[in-house]
């Protein structure tokens, strides 16, 4: 009895936090302009009008490319930082730690304010630098944290084997200790694309009237109209990170690199 009961209880968390996903995807079939799910034949005529619209769809190459580049960015940088950090002992190293995972605690509004604040006077507004370096700050921390982890858990014993073998510190980290942390790598990178993808407030503040997101042109785009347009835009994005998640699962395995 406890058993079933138990079972029901987790049904039921799993269908309310569903519930949002299953009623956008029912409303981006809707025909009407309705934002209730309409029960009839489903129609695809929203998917062609959001595909048909430039705005959103500048704003999603804006963000795929701003995303692919900050996901390079972090990975390039985070991951020496986060070895850094976990194998040698320097003056600092509590405050260099810090300095890197301080954007998690400062609130986007606060960050986004002070990124115009700073970018405005020398042009950066509006421009892929300046998204670039404003999403670099909120995704870095991911890369670190992940990578760190994959450190900290992974047997020294490897590298310390390879080194008394005679090789030097590139080719110990290129050989041994590159395959052992590249599941949280991984998981760092697709953190970091994700989330510049989907950041919203800083980017409010730092892509003007230029180059602006994706989650940026929703915003407008609900500014002046209530249809299912965002709902479709919605089930195609969930589709996107669906296809990125089997390909996480083909690459390294899902359990691996959520674990890390």
């Amino acid at each position: 009895m406890g058993k079933v009961l138990n079972r029901i209880v987790v049904a039921v968390v799993y269908l309310f936090l569903l519930a949002p996903i299953i009623a956008v995807v029912f409303i981006s079939f809707n025909q009407g302009k309705s934002l209730a799910i309409e029960i009839g034949a489903p129609s695809f005529a929203w998917y062609e009008s959001v595909i048909g619209n430039t705005a959103l769809m500048k704003g999603a190459q804006v963000s795929l490319v701003t995303a692919s580049i900050v996901a390079v960015i972090v990975l390039f940088l985070g991951v020496p930082v986060a070895l850094a950090i976990a194998r040698y002992d320097f003056p600092g190293k509590g405050a260099v730690s810090g300095f890197f995972l301080s954007p998690l605690l400062v609130p986007g509004v606060v960050l986004g304010l002070g990124l115009l604040l700073v970018f405005q006077p020398i042009g950066l507004v509006g421009t892929y630098p300046g998204i670039v370096l404003a999403h670099f700050g909120v995704t870095v921390p991911y890369v670190i944290r992940t990578t760190l982890s994959s450190l900290l858990t992974s047997d020294m014993r490897c590298e310390e084997a390879a080194r008394v073998h005679g090789a030097n510190a590139f080719t110990t980290f290129r050989r041994v200790t590159l395959p052992i942390i590249a599941p949280g790598i991984l998981a760092g990178g697709v953190m970091a694309f994700i989330i510049s993808f989907d950041e919203a407030v800083i980017s409010l503040f730092v892509a003007g009237s230029g180059h602006t997101t994706l989650p940026v042109e929703m915003f407008r785009y609900l500014q002046y109209r209530s249809d299912p347009g965002l709902a479709a835009l919605s089930v195609i994005l969930i589709g996107l990170s669906v296809v990125i998640v089997l390909v996480i699962e083909r690459a390294v395995g899902l359990r691996k690199v959520v674990n890390n």
